[in-house]
């Protein structure tokens, strides 16, 4: 396409424009305009829903050397970097995942310029003190923070502005679409999250299992309603290329009686590595005790998903209240297991005999849950290799699970820059960060706080990249499509 001089309307155009409202679309905004660019940000939500799933989190996990403020003693690369690859099973792109985790440990002064205050970790996430970073406040103050920052620094910004299609030629920007409005600019960063709330694309991917169930009909949404997946999937109609399995994602376990939008980080229950998880049929189904909770909470919503009827049931003792961060519903109580099961609706004698088989597994050790410690089951089947200790210590709590959805790791593939790629070939001003690219360090699994690090470095990257490019192109007319 022929270059042509720009007009005066070319003139009014953004230089960046951003798609998307939350922590990973905030960081692309800022940095943009501290590089001179003008911007414009779309957020699909209103005001007071803005943020996406960022309002729902906590905290970053952070790469350092040696203690820093919030932070105790040292988190270096390589271990973060093995704590990834651990979760993930290998399926990362390590040169994309060294980079975040490279990034995460130079972003928290520039956060706190634009806003964001740190505090130690909270009461029952004591053993994140060395690894995470804890927002004052949370994603809500850390979102408002960034917002307050990007108004005061001139972005232009836009509620319930959803953007429907883009207008791109050879992998190349040229404008963006919100209903029948027009809007072009030099260059896009795309931070508009995943699908996990378009329930359809959920039912397609997950499909139909062999008792006839849809499971994705049982899933709660942990966050925003408002990430339905239209930008990936014209992304994907538009031939860009595209990673990931579209049934991962951080999936957690979730009390039963969570909403099905916004429940956020208080229906999670965290209490499953202390006691032992059963399904409807009152049998156990994995390793309650694998690793360290942070490491292995993402992967209970999967494990729940496929049993019967997408239901699971955390089983604990009056040993164990105290030792994690209660959820905001009450669960059942009971004085004898028996009670406990009629009150889940469990069946009584398959369940006590779960337990019973349980208790006389467990082997003699010294508990440590802050610890791998040498607490196991013996001769059972899934085992327990940590933490397991007899549930014979009333009264007796019991709550029922379902999957929750975060995000879906299916995303756009980017490169060291943030950009999109098209045909195996990065687009020269569109760009991606945030959940529609974490699949690019996710291909499965998921350890706490690093969706913030993924965001937040990606987020500042593409935004940085972005308003070199629209510089780059500034002496030139988008032809109309």
């Amino acid at each position: 396409m022929p270059n042509t001089p720009m007009t005066a309307a070319d003139a009014q155009m953004p230089d960046v424009l951003v798609i998307g409202g939350g922590n990973a679309a905030l960081c692309a905004a800022l940095m943009a305009r501290e590089a001179g660019a003008s911007v414009l940000l779309l957020e699909a939500a209103p005001r007071e829903w803005r943020g996406g799933n960022s309002q729902h989190t906590r905290n970053l996990r952070c790469m350092h050397e040696a203690p820093q403020d919030v932070l105790t003693d040292a988190y270096p690369e390589e271990e973060f970097w093995l704590d990834l690859l651990k979760v993930t099973g290998g399926r990362t792109n390590e040169q994309l995942a060294r980079l975040a985790i490279r990034e995460s440990s130079r972003c928290r002064d520039w956060m706190r310029k634009h806003g964001v205050n740190f505090q130690p970790s909270l009461s029952g996430t004591l053993h994140l003190s060395r690894t995470n970073a804890f927002f004052m406040g949370g994603g809500k103050a850390l979102v408002n923070g960034y917002y307050r920052s990007a108004e005061a620094l001139g972005v232009q910004i836009r509620y319930e502005a959803p953007v429907d299609r883009l207008e791109l030629a050879d992998g190349r920007f040229i404008a963006a679409w919100v209903g029948t409005e027009r809007i072009p600019a030099r260059a896009c960063v795309l931070a508009c999250g995943g699908f996990e709330s378009n329930r359809e694309w959920l039912r397609e991917a997950w499909g139909r299992n062999a008792a006839g169930e849809w499971p994705a009909d049982n899933f709660a949404i942990r966050g925003t309603r408002f990430n339905m997946g239209v930008m990936l999937r014209h992304l994907i109609d538009s031939g860009a290329d595209t990673l990931g399995d579209p049934t991962q994602a951080h999936m957690v376990a979730v009390d039963a009686r969570a909403p099905l939008y916004d429940g956020g980080i208080c229906t999670r229950i965290d209490c499953v590595s202390l006691g032992i998880v059963v399904n409807k049929l009152g049998q156990r189904f994995y390793d309650e005790g694998e690793d360290f909770w942070p490491k292995r909470y993402a992967i209970w919503g999967r494990l729940v998903a496929q049993q019967p009827g997408q239901v699971g049931y955390s089983i604990i003792d009056a040993k164990a209240v105290g030792r994690f961060m209660p959820p905001v519903f009450q669960g059942a109580r009971a004085n004898t297991l028996e009670e406990l099961a009629r009150q889940l609706g469990l069946p009584e004698p398959g369940f006590v005999s779960t337990v019973r088989d349980y208790n006389a597994a467990c082997r003699p050790g010294t508990f440590d849950h802050t610890v791998l410690d040498n607490c196991v089951t013996q001769e059972l089947t899934p085992p327990k290799t940590h933490w397991a200790r007899p549930i014979d210590t009333p009264p007796f709590y019991g709550y029922a699970l379902k999957p929750g959805v975060t995000f879906t790791y299916l995303g756009l593939t980017i490169n060291e820059q943030a950009a999109v790629h098209f045909g195996g070939h990065p687009s020269t001003n569109l760009f991606a960060a945030g959940e529609i690219m974490a699949g690019n360090v996710l291909g499965q699994g998921y350890t706490a706080g690093v969706g913030m690090t993924i965001g937040t470095a990606f987020g500042r990257i593409a935004g940085t990249q972005a308003a070199a490019a629209a510089h780059r192109n500034q002496g030139v007319r988008h032809a109309s499509a």
